[in-house]
């Protein structure tokens, strides 16, 4: 066995910036360890201040031990020395089963790299592979006798190598990087059995129809809980150096995963699940951008916004238009006022149909888009030919409304089929008002009409 394969020597680190000692998931889990075993507040103060300050001396790791010498700022030197149990031969075989079962953890172990999820596993098969409290046991020739000042300024030089090479860890726990590799190369290659080849067996089909009645039926569909889960918060006495982790954002992202999910269980309990479109197949720059409209229109901070905005290559106006077609119809709605596309001959017959139908004024249509005339407003078709409605605001075309199967009940919405209700409102919204309606001037009164001459009394007849 070479000796030198089972005691690691880091040489001393420098001083220590910034607020934070741990940069990676295993320093931070070294540090969270450190402080449940430590009971004096005042202690782990002033271990953080000679550990900042670059007092603690080349770091010595065994099996089971961590050695350093810690200088105080007199000039006075204590040798130190913190005590982790080792793993018995129970314990290892536990761990390396847990390894070797996931092709996961075997890549990144011969990568040089400790996935974090391997703590987890291990732990679930009864092997704490981290530190629990009380598990750090403090030796120092100050004459402390639980953790000290020079003990806990040792521990905390210890996560910053963790966060450098995390087989620290499995070397204080008795076995060497070498070692664990090489014991895992060999359990890989002996489960690694050659696969008989295959052998056809077949079931007649009246065979597998008969079986099917047999079957236990389907589970009923769970209920829909009233609302999202809440995440857990981060609000941690230890907080992370914010250069690493920002708390705010992960617990705002957190809140909008919940959200999401709630909307995805939602749409799969639904009475109409089954006729419902499948979703559009991934495109990465594209998700960035609708993942950061429909982060936007989830909060209504400044800050959230103007960072999601800068993620997705927009400006802050860009942005707030993006929200608000989300509001208006999600993905859809944002592909429509994002994406100008060209229809088709097919589609452009059945769009002009459609208009002529609704009996649509004069448009004049740029691939996709009819603008009525005026320039005021205009009609989007999307590529599942749905119309949409948009205005001219500002200079620049905003969205107006949700989506119509058809054109007519947008073109009523945005005022422009005569006769409508609506048609009458934006008329009356661009037209001045006339005032009240002037009464029809008479002209000159008529000359009164000659009376009639009086017919003459008839003569009277001669008396005989």
């Amino acid at each position: 066995m070479n000796e030198s394969e089972y005691e690691q020597v880091f040489p001393a680190l420098p001083a220590a910036s910034g607020r934070g000692f741990a940069r990676t998931w295993w320093g931070h889990a070294w540090l969270r360890a450190l402080e449940d075993s430590v009971l004096e507040g005042a202690q782990l103060r002033h271990g953080r201040r000679y550990a900042r300050g670059g007092t603690v001396g080349a770091v010595s790791v065994r099996p089971g031990r961590l050695t350093a010498v810690v200088r105080e700022r007199d000039g006075t030197a204590h040798r130190t020395d913190v005590l982790l149990q080792e793993f018995g031969a129970a314990e290892w075989d536990r761990l390396l089963t847990v390894a070797a079962g996931r092709a996961g953890h075997i890549a990144a172990l011969l990568d040089r790299d400790v996935p974090p999820e391997l703590a987890e596993d291990a732990a679930a098969a009864g092997v704490d592979l981290l530190p629990g409290i009380g598990d750090l046991e403090p030796r120092c020739d100050c004459g402390e006798w639980d953790h000290c000042a020079h003990s806990a300024a040792l521990c905390y030089q210890v996560a910053r190598l963790l966060d450098q090479d995390p087989f620290v860890l499995l070397l204080l726990r008795g076995r060497s990087r070498r070692a664990v590799l090489a014991e895992l190369e060999g359990r890989s290659a002996a489960g690694a059995e050659p696969v008989p080849e295959a052998v056809e067996v077949g079931v007649p089909a009246h065979g597998a129809f008969a079986a099917a009645a047999d079957l236990p039926g389907l589970p009923a569909v769970p209920e829909l809980p009233p609302e999202p889960g809440q995440p857990p918060l981060l609000d941690t006495e230890s907080q992370p150096d914010p250069r690493v982790l920002d708390v705010d954002a992960v617990e705002f992202l957190a809140r909008a995963a919940a959200g999401e999910a709630y909307r995805l269980l939602a749409r799969a309990v639904a009475a109409d699940h089954a006729e419902l479109p499948l979703p559009e197949p991934p495109d990465a720059p594209r998700e960035v951008a609708r993942d950061a409209a429909r982060l936007a229109a989830g909060t209504s901070d400044v800050r959230v916004r103007a960072r999601l905005a800068r993620a997705s290559g927009r400006d802050r106006a860009a942005l707030e238009l993006a929200v608000r077609a989300w509001d208006f119809g999600g993905p859809a709605a944002l592909a429509v006022l994002e994406e100008d596309w060209t229809p088709d001959r097919a589609v452009l017959a059945r769009a002009a149909a459609a208009l002529a139908e609704a009996e649509a004024p004069a448009l004049r249509r740029v691939r996709a888009r009819w603008t009525l005339p005026g320039g005021s407003a205009q009609l989007r078709l999307d590529r599942a030919e749905r119309w949409w409605p948009y205005r001219r605001e500002a200079g620049r075309w905003v969205p107006a409304g949700p989506a119509a199967p058809e054109p007519g009940s947008v073109l009523a919405g945005l005022g422009a089929v005569p006769g409508t209700a609506a048609a009458a409102e934006a008329r009356a919204e661009r037209e001045p008002d006339p005032g009240p309606e002037p009464e029809p001037d008479p002209g000159p009164e008529p000359e009164p009409e000659p009376e009639p001459d009086p017919e003459p009394e008839p003569e009277s007849e001669p008396e005989a």
